[in-house]
């Protein structure tokens, strides 16, 4: 059935009616939004950039200075010990950079492009984890890689975005399935359909994003923690340090710093490989959907600020706050009283009554008419307070409100109304 649910109408002055300025600013501040929201991501990232260069540059800058001048100390003492001058030996440390960039070390490594190691190194282009310590140096294998690359990160990209959607979708059954025992065991439910729920089968919940954040938190931690209790023994890394390339490797970050796999022996070889590629595929995936969902978090933090932002500047908010400050006593028409069971009292749906018009017009309507539409929304509420006890979906208009979800591309798109944050019906 088509139509909107509405609040019990209790007597109240509607706010006043705003003017065409008003109009034209609260309009003007709803087409821009998306674009406020942008500039405001822009600013707030700017800000965070900001802040974190300052605080690694207070951490790591002592560090780098002391290491610098144990270095030219280092120079100084072997340039006079061996009667070498500084220019011929900056010279032989140059040659010695581009042997490390050829993948020659002093110690001993795996081959850089054999099959096996070439197999590695298309696996961090695709993924974008890059770590550097394997680059092409002839002109044939550089252009080929833009073009591999291009590819082959195209459709990686769109895995992970198929992975995203498959785990939302595993996610929300199983977490619809734990609810539905909840009800079912809780002796919510009427009688007639207990034994038959699954013809109901809660067909409008959603999963919250907030759920699954930190199901998808603990999953990243989980792997996190097993990979690393892997790599330390094996690679000889601290816990710490096996954490940290952990992040860094399954965020596609690649420094290079620490790089698995990449002695020319370990025991049980074969098994470390097959489980060091396992790790890394599935932290990726999971931390990529869980920095996508986050993203959903902080673009509600964004709608927030910008109908708070708007609420300041639009001075019809501030005009309609003074007045029924000054004229309610119980404000039923302030956004309090809006969320739960359906639209705001001063909603714009289509099934308004001649009762319920007068209401939002702001004429006091008569004792006869407030006990008439007193029954009826009494009823509509018993409904609505039985249906959200039994997990049923809320009745909304036909049109849905937006609320900064709608449309969206990639990762975005496939969230959309998929979870209950960006959920239409919400």
């Amino acid at each position: 059935m088509m139509g909107c649910t509405v609040l019990p109408p209790v007597p109240t002055l509607r706010r006043p009616l705003r003017t065409p300025a008003e109009q034209a600013c609260c309009r003007s501040l709803h087409l821009n939004e998306d674009n406020g929201r942008f500039v405001l991501l822009a600013i707030l990232i700017l800000v965070y950039l900001l802040c974190g260069a300052a605080v690694f540059s207070a951490i790591e800058r002592p560090s780098e200075l002391r290491a610098h001048g144990r270095w030219n100390g280092t120079l100084l003492n072997f340039s006079e010990t061996f009667n070498i001058s500084l220019q011929e030996l900056n010279s032989f440390l140059r040659e010695y950079e581009a042997a490390i960039a050829a993948g020659i070390r002093a110690d001993a490594l795996r081959p850089r492009w054999d099959f096996t190691g070439a197999f590695y190194f298309v696996g961090t282009v695709v993924s974008t984890i890059g770590f550097g310590m394997t680059t092409p140096v002839t002109i044939a294998g550089k252009v080929f890689l833009i073009f591999y690359g291009l590819l082959g990160c195209a459709g990686t990209i769109l895995f992970f975005n198929l992975f995203l959607e498959r785990i939302i979708t595993l996610l929300a059954v199983v977490m619809k399935a734990v609810r539905e025992r909840r009800i079912r065991n809780s002796g919510l439910l009427p009688p007639g359909i207990r034994h038959d729920f699954s013809a109901y089968s809660l067909p409008g919940w959603k999963p919250s994003v907030y759920h699954v954040m930190l199901i998808l938190g603990l999953s990243a931690i989980t792997i996190s923690c097993c990979a690393s209790a892997m790599y330390t023994p094996v690679e000889g890394w601290a816990y710490l340090d096996s954490l940290y390339f952990c992040f860094v490797t399954f965020s596609t970050i690649g420094f290079g710093d620490f790089v698995s796999s990449q002695s020319a022996a370990y025991e049980y070889q074969s098994l470390y490989r097959v489980a060091n590629f396992f790790f890394m595929l599935m932290g990726v995936c999971c931390i990529y959907s869980l920095f996508n969902v986050i993203s959903i978090v902080i673009k509600q933090v964004l709608n927030w600020m910008l109908e708070k932002m708007s609420c300041l500047f639009c001075q019809r908010c501030n005009k309609a706050n003074a007045f029924l400050g000054r004229r309610n006593a119980i404000r039923p028409g302030s956004k309090s009283r809006k969320g739960r069971f359906g639209q705001p009292p001063d909603s714009d749906g289509p099934c308004d009554s001649d009762t319920e018009g007068r209401r939002l017009s702001g004429e006091m309507i008569s004792m006869k008419d407030l006990a008439a539409s007193s029954k009826v929304s009494l009823a509509i509420m018993q409904k609505q307070l039985s249906e959200s006890a039994n997990g049923y979906p809320r009745t909304v208009c036909g049109s849905s409100r937006h609320n900064g979800f709608s449309g969206g591309v990639g990762a975005l798109g496939i969230m959309n109304n998929r979870l209950a944050e960006t959920s239409n019906s919400r």
